[in-house]
């Protein structure tokens, strides 16, 4: 079984090695436009199998989409970064020109690939797949609220110093200062954490969870890689293990939620096709609220790349 990982960049080949340590699938395949790059990473990985003991195969490849043939799960992690100067629609049409171009080359190769998006501005990046994928929604998604849960429940247990292994959360919304944290679904061993913590330091996680990403660029001066390649990675194994795992992923919501036509992270059952169910919590009014809030910030800049030209060209 194969799995292709397009941009070897530093959460592309995070994602890989956790692959192909994780030993998920037969072959990890890695693309890359930069020449040689992919190749080197791929190679670099594989030379770690007899200290870690796997045996996945890492390939590397320059943009030889051929390569990647009859891939199970293709995860996305191609476009540049917000530079200097560079306005959020500029961001946009430039990596959508990416995404749409990556895509057109994973479907023509693996036409039943599940994929997954990770490129940024995330929720729009995924929308993108989607119109230019003209597949089953199911089968397009976004990688966000894994990561973004992540961070949520490594910042509970510091701050408890209890295991994140005990950890559970929810999180909605797009990905981003909008997103939707829900500590009334979040427990510490079953137990609710609203019993282990005081109100004021929960919501001084959460909002720390918000800015989850900024306070890496911050302390890097470049974004994190490690915890979103292995988020992707975790999501890889669910599909190709058919796990039928509960994660938050960004993905299409055709009524749900009373929201439609829309890419935003929701609990999802994740397996083998894919999203198999989309979950509907119960929200109060507050949270119903916040998840409109998010909703609508994710809709605008869903109506930027709508306004390009990107799409039809």
């Amino acid at each position: 079984m194969k799995v292709t990982v397009v941009g070897a960049g530093n959460v592309g080949a995070t994602c890989a090695n956790v692959l192909a340590t994780r030993e998920v699938v037969n072959e990890v395949v890695l693309l890359d436009i930069k020449e040689g790059y992919a190749e080197g990473k791929a190679l670099d990985i594989w030379e770690t199998s007899p200290i870690n003991l796997y045996d996945t195969r890492t390939v590397g490849s320059t943009n030889d989409y051929s390569k990647t043939a009859d891939s199970e799960v293709v995860v996305i992690t191609s476009g540049l970064p917000r530079k200097p100067g560079m306005s959020r629609d500029d961001l946009i049409a430039t990596n959508a020109n990416i995404v749409k171009s990556v895509t057109e080359n994973v479907i023509k190769y693996s036409p039943n690939a599940k994929i997954i998006v990770v490129s940024n501005p995330l929720d729009v990046m995924t929308y993108c797949a989607f119109l230019t994928a003209k597949v089953d929604s199911s089968k397009v998604f976004g990688m966000a609220g894994v990561l973004d849960t992540a961070r949520y429940r490594s910042f509970l247990a510091e701050e408890l110093n209890v295991s994140p292994k005990d950890i559970q959360a929810v999180l909605m919304g797009g990905h981003g200062d909008t997103m939707v944290p829900l500590p009334r679904y979040t427990t510490v061993g079953g137990i609710p954490v609203t019993e282990m913590i005081s109100e004021e330091k929960l919501n001084a996680i959460v909002e720390r969870t918000k800015k989850g990403g900024g306070e890496i660029v911050n302390l890097l001066g470049t974004s994190a890689w490690y915890a979103p390649g292995a988020a992707a990675a975790q999501m890889v194994e669910a599909i190709v293990k058919d796990q039928k795992r509960i994660f938050p992923v960004c993905t299409w919501l055709t009524g749900q939620y009373g929201l439609k036509d829309i890419y935003l992270g929701v609990p999802v059952k994740l397996g083998k096709g894919g999203i198999e169910e989309i979950i509907e919590l119960q929200l109060n009014d507050a949270e119903k609220a916040l998840l409109a809030e998010s909703a609508t910030a994710v809709r605008d800049v869903m109506d930027v790349l709508d306004n390009m030209n990107v799409m039809e060209a």
